[in-house]
């Protein structure tokens, strides 16, 4: 078996707020007629640029060659043009194309990939989700009024779920990190508070942050928490500053939760090794993929710690994330995209399910799902925007109502 085809999609999403403006799949083909698909999550670049990497990377080192050397493919792709160190942008190019062969893998052997990863230890993964604005409404009302997050996560858990997040902490500045305002501490206070009183003890509350803040500044914030008992506190400094995380770790009892912004192994590694984060969250999409989420899950174990797979994409990272919780002892919950509806569901011929706040595992070959390639070419992006941005001035502490997304 070769792989002798690929083709990319840039898939717009029509609701930019569940999990971004577009999506990017890749598919590959083998030589015998099997398809496996990927997902590459947010870089660095814009996405005509994101397909032509992928279709470079993909020529130089998987077009003619053997869909199962794994191994070989990554570590040669991660030391492309004499780098050998962690990029997101490659790294997800890697994903993606490293997920595909993994969804050929199985539909060649005709297993799922967790039986693969050493095998499943559970059949449905605990799931939660963002507090989500309502369909129709603009302006992220959901994260400025705590009231109104409060009724929607009300809502969350009658439909199952165990687990809501939420970010209403302040603007996301590459001039970061910054103090948190006082008015935005203040609310964040106000949107623990009416999230715990509408959902009491039924569901966990997830508190998101996106490495907006100095270490001194995050553990002025995690004391005002602390009442509201948070499943963990996410992302509190910029991700590269780990001792920094490491010191909020030290002077909060709420869990610390952190790495959507990384990738490969090593990162993840070193924020474990120096006892930053309590909860690792590998995007498939971006880390290396299946088997080095599977390679993170074992050193986060060997720390006492526990994996929480990112997902603000498509369904086919969910897809990946789906399978390596379902083989990893030390998993803890999963970011699902409300309730994998709406157009999520749209683009798989057979769509993931929810029932009683978990996403069940699929028993298929592969990745369990197969893309729906009418609905992509029905749906394809045209723009050149980033999957993902921050603003770029500092916050302006004489203007407390500084009006970046919370």
């Amino acid at each position: 078996m070769r792989i002798d085809g690929i083709e990319t999609f840039v898939v717009a999403n029509p609701r930019p707020d569940l999990g971004g403006p577009y999506l990017i799949f890749v598919k590959l083909t083998t030589d015998d007629g099997i398809v496996g698909y990927g997902e590459h999550y947010g870089a660095t670049f814009r996405p005509s640029v994101v397909e032509a990497m992928l279709e470079d990377l993909a020529g130089a080192l998987l077009i003619g060659r053997d869909p199962f050397l794994i191994e070989r493919f990554c570590r040669s792709a991660y030391g492309r043009g004499f780098t050998a160190r962690p990029d997101v942008t490659l790294g997800g190019a890697i994903s993606a194309l490293e997920m595909a062969c993994w969804d050929i893998i199985g539909k060649a052997v005709d297993k799922p990939v967790h039986a693969l990863l050493g095998g499943r230890v559970r059949d449905a993964v605990r799931s939660y989700t963002y507090i989500y604005d309502e369909p129709g409404v603009e302006g992220d009302a959901v994260y400025r009024d705590p009231e109104l997050a409060a009724r929607r996560a009300a809502e969350y858990v009658a439909k199952g779920f165990t687990a809501l997040k939420f970010d209403p902490a302040g603007p996301y500045s590459s001039m970061g990190g910054y103090q948190p305002l006082l008015e935005r501490i203040e609310l964040s206070v106000r949107f623990c508070s009416a999230i715990r009183d509408a959902v009491g003890t039924d569901a966990d509350i997830l508190f998101g942050t996106h490495g907006q803040f100095t270490p001194g500044g995050a553990i002025r914030l995690a004391a005002r928490l602390e009442p509201y008992d948070p499943l963990w506190f996410e992302e509190p400094v910029p991700p590269d500053d780990v001792e920094g995380m490491a010191r909020v770790r030290r002077h909060t009892s709420i869990p610390i939760a952190a790495g959507e912004r990384l990738t490969g192994k090593a990162e993840f590694a070193r924020l474990l090794a120096a006892s930053a984060v309590d909860i690792v969250q590998p995007d498939l999409g971006r880390c290396g993929g299946l088997l080095e989420g599977k390679k993170i899950a074992a050193i986060a174990e060997v720390h006492g710690a526990q994996i929480a797979p990112h997902c603000y994409c498509g369904p086919i990272v969910a897809a990946a994330n789906l399978q390596l919780a379902a083989c990893s002892p030390n998993f803890l919950i999963l970011e699902a995209i409300e309730d994998w509806g709406g157009f999520h569901a749209e683009l798989l011929k057979t769509p993931l399910r929810f029932e009683n706040g978990c996403t069940v595992v699929p028993n298929a070959p592969g990745l369990g799902v197969e893309l729906d390639e009418d609905v992509l070419a029905a749906h394809r992006y045209e723009g050149d925007r980033l999957h993902i941005e921050m603003v770029d001035d500092p916050v302006d502490h004489n203007e407390p109502r500084w009006t970046g997304r919370g």
